[in-house]
């Protein structure tokens, strides 16, 4: 299928899901407090966008998003590649690391409130931390499945450790490692969203918590469309980044 094609045919589902949507919210005569219908959650968005009250929203969850994943990105791919080159390292570590990710994240939150107030570390701290392990482990995946007569060819001609590393295992864990960022990136948005919900003032994750206290259901609504539209150029300025990368490596 072309893209074109894909295209057409996803706007024609989205069509489709907004005509099931309004024949839902007038057919069934629910409240506009229960399920607002498409035409309301539209008013309220351009409302929001046109008065400019969403645009100091969208600047804090994008600068948490984006300091998040860049914190808890380099961390995660820093550490991914100290483990995969130190293996002692990485046999008395992963349980640990293991351990601090299955533990939820908004269950620290109350405890981040507490060591760095409210505002945007907390945010930032809990999205890095999100962000950490998938960059780590498919770093570490990534850098541990070269082949081997790769590895034994750099041996016989006498390259360093850092020149293997540089030369031969970044290049082939590359696919691995910014699959891990794609990840990391729809994760960043939901630890920042979920930060925001508890810690912060500002924020799209502050104005759901606003607009549920207001029984304000259509700009409930208006938000998840931003944070969905937010969501989706962080995903694709991922890919376009993903692109350019291994088209370098492609040539390399």
């Amino acid at each position: 299928m072309t893209s074109w094609r894909a295209a057409a045919g996803s706007l024609a589902l989205l069509l489709s899901l907004l005509a099931l949507w309004q024949a839902c919210a007038v057919g069934l005569g629910l409240s506009a407090l229960v399920l607002p219908a498409p035409g309301a959650v539209a008013a309220s968005l351009w409302k929001g966008l046109a008065s400019g009250f969403f645009w100091p929203h969208i600047r804090a969850t994008g600068a948490e998003l984006l300091l998040g994943l860049a914190l808890g990105g380099a961390f995660g791919f820093a550490a991914g590649a100290l483990l995969a080159e130190v293996a002692p390292l990485r046999r008395l570590l992963m349980p640990y690391l293991v351990v601090s990710q299955v533990v939820p994240k908004l269950a620290l939150m109350p405890l981040f409130i507490v060591w760095f107030g409210f505002g945007l570390v907390p945010t930032v701290v809990i999205t890095a931390l999100i962000c950490f392990f998938p960059l780590m482990e498919n770093t570490l995946t990534g850098l541990s499945q070269v082949r081997p007569e790769r590895l034994e060819l750099f041996r016989m001609l006498g390259a360093s450790r850092v020149q293997t590393l540089w030369r031969l295992k970044l290049p082939s864990g590359l696919p691995a490692i910014l699959a891990g960022l794609r990840i990391a990136v729809v994760l960043a948005l939901v630890g920042a969203v979920v930060g925001e919900f508890i810690g912060a003032s500002q924020g799209l994750g502050a104005l759901i918590i606003a607009a549920q206290g207001s029984m304000d259901t259509p700009l409930m609504f208006a938000v998840l469309v931003l944070v969905a539209l937010l969501g989706l150029l962080a995903y694709q300025l991922t890919l376009w980044l993903e692109r350019r990368l291994l088209r370098a490596y492609a040539s390399f």
